[in-house]
Order: structure tokens, then C-alpha cells, then sequence
């Protein structure tokens, strides 16, 4: 039986949440190791396998509602359990199918429906409702910064298991660590499922009804769509645009993105602690036109491997700490009760920023020769989420009471 007799105790649920989110994060991170040696292995130009981590960013969206739905119905237990076997299945496609239309197809869903289980929006109700309103925000800030670890840690273990055993055996291998790791885990995330509404308490659609009718709701789905198209360029095409430039030494990209994964975990934990003392869509706010800036430098200054490292560490703090803020922007919202699904909602505008970078990426570069015009629109679009969540109202939405007859 999965379903717990008790509240879970809030130390349980972040280990365990913590667990899952290092590993699916991680080994997603790394994905982008990947890129070149399939391309020459199949023949394929960087367009199709830009196009298959774009669909699966887009899947990993287009599930998320509905993954935390499953969530806040069924519990967050069952719904990582589903996942991990999504996830495991997935890389053992990405290792042996050489057509490049079901190598995108199938990659793309099965991963995609993997992270929408393992990932933030389903892991984020159960976080929500065990943590107390004081620490809530910090409590996403430590789950942030898991999968952060979980980047840190897997980035040189990704590229090693590929140098050591080859692309596909690394596929193997982690697909074996995956069910290994979260199925056990899942039981840490057993709670009470949600009860059907009775009487005037909300329903899903009622609550899905009433956040889309709200402004700061559409203005933070408008910001994370940035988050998204920033991050997954990077995180994906770094390692190419580095070789691109003349740094022929794999270890400088693994080295960055790694440095990215260390920083984050500062930048998500931090994040979280200070969105508990001040206005989380100030800080918001700057942590996007820091990014603009930081990619700016990045671009101006003479590209070397100490100029990478440096802007790594800045990226880095930056990275994920988007993510406890906007959870707890929701949560202070809308409440605790629909957090996932809610959650999920928000995350669909990130993935689809998500496809949009890591597949113009591809385009692009197929088209000019070089990655400019990418890193131009990641620069824009840092100063336009800067601007849209600046008006955001984080207080509690006032709800009319029904009518007593």
C-alpha cells in the first residue's frame, strides 16, 4: 500500500523529493554530452537531435498538468513510481533506435512524460502541504537545490560513463541507476491522497478557471517561458558552442556545466530563504536582468576557459532559483490545495521556452554557421521578464464566499 496512515514528516519528504529531483535532473542535464556522438554515429545534422530534446522539453510541459493532477489526486508516491519506469524505458530508446523520426518521437514522449513525474511540478504539492507557511519557501529552495546537486554531480558521471563505456552502454547504465535510485524513493513520498471536493470547496476546474483569469498568474507563466528558453539553450548547446569557438577540450565543458550545477545549489537555496523575507517577484525580477547581463559579458569578453568558468559560477546562481520563488509565489496565491497542478500550468510555458531555445538553437545554427542570433533573443528576453514581474501581486486571491441559502 502506498497510501500513508500519517502526515509525512517534512525531513522524509525532502530527502526523498531530494533523491528524485538529483537524479532526474541530473541526468537530463547531461543530455547535451549526447548531441555530437549521436549525430556521427547516425549521420544525423544537429537539427535532429536539437528537435528531440526540444519535443521532450515540450512533452515534459505538456504533461506537467496533468501529472499534477494525478499528484494532488492519487499522491505524489504513484505518480513518481510512473515516472521512473517512463524514465528508465526512455533512455533505453534513446540507446538502440536509429531512426531519426522514432529516435525524436519516442525520446521525446517517453522522457518528457518521465520529468513531468519526477520533476518539479509533482514533487512541489507534496512539498507544499508537508511544509508550514513560514518555511514553505525555504523548503522549495532546498528541493531546488537538490537538483542542482543532482547537475553538479552527474555532469562528470555522464561524460565519463561515454568516454569509459561508449554512448550507448552509458544509456544502459543509466537507465539501471534510474529505477534504482527513485522506485525506492517514491515510498518516502506516500501521503494521504486528496480528497474530491464536497460542498464549496474548490474544484480542479474551478481552480484552473480562476488562475487564468488572474493577471500575476499570466505574468509569471509569461516569465518562466523565459526561464526556459534560457537555461535549456544553454544547458544543451554549451558543450558544441564551446568546441564551435575553439575550446576542443571536453573537460571545459563538463567543467562548466558542472560549475552551473555547484552554483545553483547556493543560488536555488538562497533563493528560497530570501523569498521568505522579501517580495519574491523583486527578486524575480532581478534574476532575470542579471542573466541578461551576465550573457552579455559572456559574449563581449575574450573566450577562454577561465571567461567559461566565470560565467558558469554567475549562470549558476542564477540557474534554478527561479523555481522556489514562482512555487511560492503560487502557493501564497492560490494555496497549498491545487499547488501542483497550478505548478504544472507554469511549467507548460517554461517547456515550451524550453523547445523554442534548444530547437532555434539547432536551426539556427544549421542556418548561420553560428549560435549569435540565439544568444541575442536569450539577452531580450531576459529584459522582458525582468519588466513583467515587477507587477505581480503575491497576496492571497480574495474568493467570494458562496451564498448561504
Amino acid at each position: 500500500m502506498l497510501t500513508a496512515t500519517r502526515p509525512p514528516q517534512l525531513k522524509t519528504v525532502l530527502i526523498a523529493a531530494g533523491m528524485v529531483l538529483t537524479l532526474a535532473m541530473g541526468v537530463r542535464h547531461g543530455f547535451g554530452f549526447w548531441l555530437q556522438p549521436i549525430s556521427q554515429a547516425y549521420g544525423w545534422t544537429r537539427e535532429t537531435f536539437s528537435l528531440a530534446m526540444a519535443l521532450q522539453n515540450l512533452m515534459w510541459g505538456l504533461f506537467a498538468p496533468f501529472a499534477g493532477m494525478a499528484a494532488d489526486r492519487f499522491g505524489t508516491a504513484r505518480v513518481v513510481i510512473a515516472g521512473a519506469l517512463l524514465y528508465a524505458g526512455g533512455l533505453l530508446w534513446m540507446a538502440t533506435v536509429s531512426q531519426p523520426t522514432a529516435f525524436v518521437l519516442g525520446s521525446g514522449v517517453l522522457i518528457g512524460a518521465a520529468l513531468a513525474c519526477t520533476a518539479f511540478g509533482a514533487v512541489s504539492g507534496i512539498i507544499g502541504r508537508t511544509a508550514p507557511e513560514h518555511r514553505r519557501s525555504w523548503a522549495f529552495g532546498i528541493s531546488s537545490a537538490a537538483s542542482s546537486f543532482g547537475q553538479f554531480v552527474m555532469m562528470p558521471v555522464e561524460q565519463q560513463l561515454i568516454s569509459l563505456t561508449g554512448w550507448q552502454s552509458a544509456f544502459f547504465l543509466l537507465a539501471a541507476l534510474v529505477a534504482l535510485v527513485m522506485l525506492p524513493m517514491a515510498f518516502g513520498l506516500r501521503e494521504m491522497p486528496v480528497q474530491k471536493p464536497a460542498g464549496g470547496e474548490q474544484s480542479i476546474m474551478e481552480a484552473t478557471r480562476e488562475a487564468f483569469a488572474y493577471r500575476p498568474f499570466l505574468l509569471l507563466v509569461a516569465g518562466y517561458f523565459v526561464c526556459g528558453f534560457q537555461v535549456v539553450f544553454i544547458g544543451v548547446h554549451m558543450p558544441s558552442y564551446l568546441k564551435d569557438k575553439g575550446i576542443m577540450d571536453p573537460s571545459v565543458a563538463v567543467m562548466a556545466l558542472a560549475l552551473i550545477g555547484l552554483f545553483n545549489i547556493f543560488g536555488s537555496y538562497y533563493a528560497g530563504k530570501l523569498g521568505g523575507v522579501l517580495p519574491k517577484r523583486y527578486l524575480l525580477s532581478s534574476i532575470y536582468i542579471t542573466r541578461a547581463v551576465v550573457i552579455s559579458l559572456f559574449l563581449l569578453a575574450p573566450l577562454t576557459p577561465w571567461s567559461v568558468y566565470v560565467f558558469s559560477c554567475a549562470m549558476g546562481l542564477l540557474w534554478l532559483s527561479t523555481v522556489p520563488l514562482t512555487n511560492g509565489v503560487i502557493a501564497g496565491i492560490f494555496g497549498v490545495k491545487y499547488l501542483s497542478m497550478l505548478s504544472g500550468f507554469v511549467f507548460f510555458s517554461h517547456q515550451v521556452g524550453s523547445f523554442l531555445g534548444v530547437w532555434l538553437g539547432g536551426v539556427l545554427f544549421t542556418r548561420d554557421g553560428n549560435y549569435n542570433t540565439v544568444w541575442g533573443i536569450t539577452i531580450a528576453l531576459g529584459v522582458f521578464a525582468a519588466l513583467i514581474n515587477l507587477p505581480i501581486n503575491e497576496r492571497a486571491i480574495v474568493r467570494q464566499q458562496p451564498a448561504l441559502a
